[in-house]
């Protein structure tokens, strides 16, 4: 190579010292720099140089930079590396340093230090020159066998590694294409040597001292790989496995962990073949895991894909194919079970009995796909669970609520890193068999993103004539679901998708009367606190008209969660008594000759009553069994949160009390009307839908053109109940969003109370929708208005006349304590919601003579 083509570097070089490591020509090494002279070097020269020369600087080794600039240089070692500055990254984190990646160009020598500050600057000789290697003829033989000798050690040792391995035969094609005088360095700088090893290749300018002392650490790591191969069993070529050379620890473990390891994986990856032929997959499934299985045994555990396509087996393995749970099909047994568990429900309890006396008739019967609809707390999920244990099935419960991806219905594909099957998969995997009970949970709580919509990804599972064959992203094969019973549980159905509500059998689950409640926590609810508490019946007494006062006093909702919370609240309160009680009774033994305070205690527990009657006697300690009764609830509970306030509220002319149903049951709502001067203008307050805004117009025009016949008149006496008049329809609970055509029958009332000055009775509910015309249209959510009413204590409810059908869902006793009055038109209505009616005046026909 000619002389102009040899590697120039700078007579004057920036020194940069270091002492972890020793960067040879031809090698690359990150190193930190936080010393001040180092960090000024890199903010000065490095990242402030605009030309190629400005990255050139010297690296010496084996030198520490002081860590103050006040203190003076060490020596500097003789030899360094000039290098070129590739990658500069800086930090501030734990302290402000710099990450340098260097690559080495030459070795130099230094003549002379120049400067110190702000970085040391030396002039240097250059040691390494290209036309050395080319031109230097008369070492050409005693080098010849050097350097045939060490290349020999280097071919040996890089073909004693995997060649399937990139990396590796990259390093062999250099072998060939590298000068040999530049190899002993990257060599050197690639096998498991020391810095004081590394120190001295680099302080070795003569080739041949070069040669002759690197050859030696070729051998020493061939014989390691050697002593490597002769502990491990022989294995088939395609067993392979990459031997890192770098590391120092892998040879100090070779013996033990790496056979032990390799040993395992082959040993499980033959099991896993075993599990695969012998599992009861499907063809396709079976097909797909022996490719699979196949491509795993050509692959080297350093691959990442080694893992997932393991992981993927193995699920594939554990899914329960064929394996499934024998139902109970004793209808007997099951009503009786049923009937244990929950009191009501007789809808559930009757399709559930169904569904057994079916698949006593035939066995291959496809599981139903069943939706729950009803407030909170009446049990939704809990009948699941015990329809599940009716069945003798396993039970596996999905929240669905706030899923906003459809990955999690159906999986991930496996080219994402951290993909996973989705949750059905998932919940088979759990179960381990393929006939479970699988609760939905919160259907109607589903979202939608840019993820997809897991509403639209549950059509292919709740449909049963698809999920036969459904399709997980992530197994990407078919899956039956067809034995799985689905159970899905919902509030409402007005955010269900229509396409999904259509795959679904709707059975309502209503609130619970106050008979039903009553029983229900009697037979369930106070028994598990008093067992969650640590009392028994000895300690405790809840008697049924406790109960009936907590239900109405002190909760309102459809089910019975703030019933449970209530007990809850009782049974610890009289916990707190029985433990002050056992703590206290042996006081008196132990105080016989105390002073007159322990002697009134003493008097004052034997007179105590058998109540928690006032808040003195909570601090004593009470005989047994402790009874819960009025006087005691308010002492426990406070005083009471809801009291039967409609009598009062209907003292004055212009309101009336209507029906809504909400998602968590049937409540009251009161409507309320003035009018003002103004002109003619109706006000309409409580966040109403605009169903319920057309209600009140319609209202509002039925009246104004019957205002003559049942006399109804504005301030001034006029029959236009507009003029002059502005009037304002209010709807209490004004953050509560209103919506429905179910209040114009309330309207009505109200607004002809308004105008006619007269009360509407106070024990009446109503709801329907009225037409122009003045009929009265039927309405939904019969049985929770119904019930609703019932719990207000209110007497008499007035409904559409079609609505008759409805009152069947109710229960005989809440029918039996309700007057219901069934209406066709507006008429009815008003004569019913009046005392004495609303009278109609007759119509006089005149007919005047005109002769």
């Amino acid at each position: 190579m000619a002389a102009s083509s040899a590697i120039q570097i700078p007579s004057r070089l920036p020194l940069l010292l270091t002492h972890e490591g020793v960067l040879l020509p031809g090698s690359t090494m990150r190193t930190s720099v936080d010393s001040p002279r180092n960090m000024q070097l890199v903010r000065s020269r490095l990242l402030k140089g605009t030309s190629l020369r400005s990255t050139i600087i010297g690296v010496i080794p084996n030198t520490s930079d002081p860590s103050s600039d006040c203190e003076d240089l060490p020596s500097l070692h003789r030899i360094g590396t000039a290098a070129l500055a590739v990658q500069v990254v800086g930090s501030n984190w734990p302290k402000p340093h710099y990450t340098l990646l260097v690559t080495g160009l030459c070795r130099f020598q230094i003549l002379q230090l120049l400067k110190e500050k702000p970085y040391p600057v030396a002039e240097v000789e250059q040691l390494d020159r290209l036309e050395q290697f080319t031109n230097q003829q008369k070492s050409e033989e005693e080098l010849g066998e050097l350097s045939e000798q060490f290349y020999k050690y280097a071919v040996q040792l890089v073909e004693m590694l995997d060649m399937s391995v990139p990396a590796v035969a990259k390093l062999r094609r250099l072998l060939d294409n590298l000068p040999r005088e530049a190899l002993p360095d990257i060599l050197t700088s690639i096998i498991r040597t020391s810095n004081r090893e590394k120190l001295q290749i680099l302080d070795a300018v003569s080739l041949e001292e070069r040669f002759k002392m690197t050859i030696p650490l070729l051998v020493r790591q061939i014989e390691g790989l050697k002593l490597l191969q002769k502990t491990r069993k022989p294995k088939q070529d395609d067993d392979k496995r990459v031997v890192a050379i770098r590391p120092n620890r892998r040879i100090n473990h070779i013996p033990s962990t790496t056979e032990d390891e390799e040993e395992e994986d082959h040993d499980d990856v033959v099991m896993l073949e075993k599990k695969i032929r012998t599992s009861s997959m499907s063809e396709q499934a079976l097909k797909v895991c022996l490719k699979e299985i196949k491509r795993l045994k050509k692959m080297p555990q350093s691959m990442p894909e080694y893992a997932l396509t393991r992981n993927y087996l193995e699920l594939m393995v554990e899914l329960p194919w064929n394996k499934s749970t024998k139902d109970r099909l004793e209808i007997r047994a099951a009503r009786i079970l049923l009937d244990n568990d929950h009191y009501a429900m007789e809808k559930l309890k009757k399709r559930v009995l169904e569904y057994l006396a079916v698949r006593q008739l035939k066995n291959n019967l496809k599981g139903p796909i069943l939706c729950f609809v009803g407030p909170p707390g009446v049990g939704k999920t809990s009948v699941g669970r015990s329809i599940a244990k009716t069945l003798g099935r396993e039970f596996h419960r999905i929240a669905l609520g706030g899923v906003c991806d459809q990955s999690d219905i159906r999986g991930h594909r496996r080219t994402y890193v951290g993909s996973m099957p989705g949750r059905i998969i998932n919940g088979l995997k759990t179960v381990g068999v393929n006939n479970p009970v699988f609760l939905l949970d919160e259907v109607d709580k589903l979202g939608k993103s840019l993820q997809g919509d897991p509403a639209a990804a549950l059509l292919e599972v709740l449909d049963p004539e698809q999920n036969h064959s459904f399709t997980d992203h992530y197994l990407n094969v078919a899956f039956d679901l067809s034995q799985v019973l689905f159970i899905a549980t919902a509030n409402t159905t007005a955010t269900i998708p229509p396409a999904l509500l259509d795959r679904m059998e709707i059975i309502q689950v209503p609130g619970y009367t106050q008979e039903e409640k009553i029983e229900i926590a009697h037979r369930h609810l106070i028994p598990k606190q008093l067992e969650q508490h640590g009392l028994t019946p000895q300690q405790i007494q809840i008697p049924p008209v406790t109960t009936l006062d907590i239900i109405t006093r002190y909760t309102r909702e459809a089910g019975v969660r703030s019933l449970d919370r209530k007990l809850g609240a009782i049974c610890r309160a009289v916990a707190v008594k029985v433990a002050e009680g056992q703590h206290k009774e042996p006081k008196p033994d132990r105080a016989e000759g105390g002073d007159g305070e322990d002697c009134k205690e003493h008097i004052t527990e034997d007179a105590k009553p058998e109540s928690i009657s006032d808040a003195a006697d909570l601090a004593l300690p009470p005989e047994m069994p402790i009874l819960i009764d009025f006087h005691a609830l308010k002492d426990i509970l406070g005083p009471p949160m809801y009291e039967m306030e409609v009598s009062e509220r209907l003292s004055q002319p212009g309101v009336a009390i209507g029906l809504a149903w909400t998602p968590l049951g049937g409540e009251i709502m009161f409507v309320e009307a003035s009018r003002m001067d103004g002109e003619g203008q109706l006000t309409l307050t409580g966040q109403l839908g605009d169903v319920m805004k057309e209600s009140a117009h319609l209202a509002i025009s039925w009246l104004r053109s019957n205002a003559k016949r049942y006399q109804l008149t504005n301030a001034s006496g006029s029959f236009d109940l507009l003029d002059n008049t502005d009037i304002h329809l209010h709807f209490p609970a004004g953050a509560v969003t209103k919506d429905g055509p179910s209040a114009g029958v309330t309207i009505v009332t109200c607004l002809a109370s308004l105008f006619s000055g007269r009360l509407v009775c106070s024990d009446v509910a109503m709801t329907g929708e009225i037409t122009l015309r003045g009929l009265v249209l039927p309405v939904g959510g019969i049985k929770d208005k119904v019930l609703a009413a019932h719990r207000a204590g209110l007497k008499r409810v007035i409904i559409p006349q079609r609505n008759e059908k409805d009152l069947e869902e109710i229960a005989v006793n809440v029918r039996e304590d309700l007057t219901f009055v069934l209406a066709s038109c507006l008429d009815e209505v008003l004569n019913a919601a009046f005392d004495g009616g609303f009278a109609v005046k007759p119509r006089v026909e005149r007919f005047n003579s005109k002769l």
